[in-house]
């Protein structure tokens, strides 16, 4: 790919965004950054990656992130040592994207890497969706679960997904205002979805 583009891919818990956004990335021949987002932020922040896992996209308290981003601007290293340990791992990732982003075109799945890279031109933003049932089956098949426990699965964790992107940024998760391009994975399928994100693209 010789024009330098970032896509950056929210998504449903089994609506299979990761899966669009590695293909994708394949399509395109770049990276898709999703989990290896996490060591990398760790080994550049000095933080365990353990630590870092254990807080990923999981909500934190909306006060204690107005204050922080009270003292902790513009995003770089210094103001961080009375932070939460809650907000340097965000602070952390968010500084990651952003240097990533610089350096390469690439996807990026999840935590609020549209809201990092919001200023960047570059950057389309897409909001994988997916009807329940579809979702239930899919979970059911890779995690190997009855489908009242994928079900359960899918609202805990979109719930957790959902007041993370709400707390970290000025907009709301999974409100077609908040991105350039909404799919639903249900009713057009994994493949479909890449091809309509490359047209979208390439327009």
């Amino acid at each position: 790919m010789d024009k330098h583009t970032i896509i950056t891919i929210g998504r449903q818990y089994g609506s299979g965004g990761r899966e669009i956004g590695q293909k994708l990335a394949e399509r395109l021949g770049i990276k898709c950054y999703d989990n290896e987002l996490l060591s990398i932020a760790a080994k550049e922040s000095g933080l365990c990656q353990e630590v870092f896992e254990a807080h990923d996209e999981k909500p934190t308290n909306s006060f204690l992130y107005s204050l922080v981003m009270d003292t902790y601007h513009p995003y770089g290293t210094g103001g961080m040592i009375d932070v939460p340990l809650s907000q340097k791992i965000f602070l952390a990732q968010f500084e990651t994207i952003k240097n990533i982003a610089k350096k390469e075109s690439c996807v990026f799945v999840g935590r609020c890497a549209d809201y990092a890279l919001q200023d960047d031109y570059n950057v389309t933003s897409v909001f994988i969706s997916s009807d329940m049932d579809s979702k239930v089956k899919r979970i059911c098949e890779r995690n190997n679960v009855t489908p009242s426990k994928a079900q359960e699965m899918i609202l805990k964790t979109d719930k957790k997904r959902a007041s993370y992107y709400n707390y970290y940024t000025n907009k709301k998760w999974g409100v077609c205002s908040s991105y350039d391009l909404c799919i639903n994975s249900g009713k057009i399928g994994i493949d479909k979805a890449v091809d309509i994100i490359m047209n979208y693209l390439e327009l």
